[in-house]
């Protein structure tokens, strides 16, 4: 039973970080329920979303660029620098200082991603980080993600999005990076004894069905629609955790 609610929790998961992010605040807390330690839960999460990811961000693979004036090949290479940055940080560093703080990214994230998509935009337009900044801001991004990583996939949104690209192609983006940064902690934590694999199994096979599902999502759901969806959900992960906090 507590398995089946784990696969539960990684299908959702996998779908929700395809769409815009935030799977993890779904696993964590199930994770935690079932007996494992804040850290353990942290890091188990971490190694059993990557399949999803990875699947996600190679069926997603078609509506992928780069940022602007920066190329894909550059955020690739920041986004693996970055992971690794902040896994050694995890390994190293208790969680708690990053958990008081991610409420309020997750809200800065849903704000700045919903100004950008839903104001009005003068016909000769142009995007609001250059080159860079969208590096700079996705290496940071991707230290928070290999150290903790709830709520990425509103950050990288709200960055890609300011940084040019239009709303599928910045999700779509932002998956294979997502699987990029967390690639480097993964093969930081593969050794860790925190690592629960029994727990793993469950919640990366409902992650890899769930990532699908949101990819083929991410092709076909009508782009206004889209961003609702993204900031619906960011609103709703606000709420939850300035209520009750990971």
């Amino acid at each position: 039973m507590v398995f089946a609610l784990i696969a539960l929790a990684g299908l959702w998961a996998g779908l929700q970080n395809s769409l815009a992010g935030g799977g993890s605040f779904v696993t964590l807390p199930v994770l935690i329920l079932s007996g494992l330690s804040p850290l353990a839960a942290n890091i188990t999460s971490t190694v059993a979303l990557f399949p999803g990811q990875v699947s996600a961000g190679f069926a997603g693979r078609r509506l992928v660029s780069g940022a602007g004036r920066l190329p894909f090949r550059a955020l690739f290479l920041v986004s693996i620098a970055g992971g690794a940055v902040g896994g050694l940080l995890l390994l190293n560093t208790p969680a708690s200082m990053f958990s008081r703080l991610v409420p309020w990214l997750v809200l800065f994230a849903t704000t700045v991603f919903a100004w950008g998509s839903f104001r009005e935009k003068p016909l000769d337009s142009h995007a609001h980080l250059g080159p860079v900044g969208a590096g700079v801001a996705q290496f940071f991004i991707a230290i928070y993600g290999g150290y903790f990583g709830g709520g990425i996939g509103f950050l990288m949104l709200a960055a890609l999005t300011l940084a040019g690209l239009p709303t599928r192609n910045a999700g779509a983006t932002k998956n294979v990076l997502a699987a990029v940064m967390n690639a480097s902690a993964v093969a930081l934590f593969i050794a860790s004894p925190e690592v629960h694999w029994m727990e793993v199994v469950a919640l990366g096979s409902g992650s890899l069905v769930g990532g699908l599902c949101g990819t083929w999502a991410l092709h076909r759901v009508n782009e206004k629609v889209l961003r609702m969806v993204i900031v619906g959900i960011g609103v709703c992960l606000t709420v939850g955790l300035f209520l009750k906090p990971v």
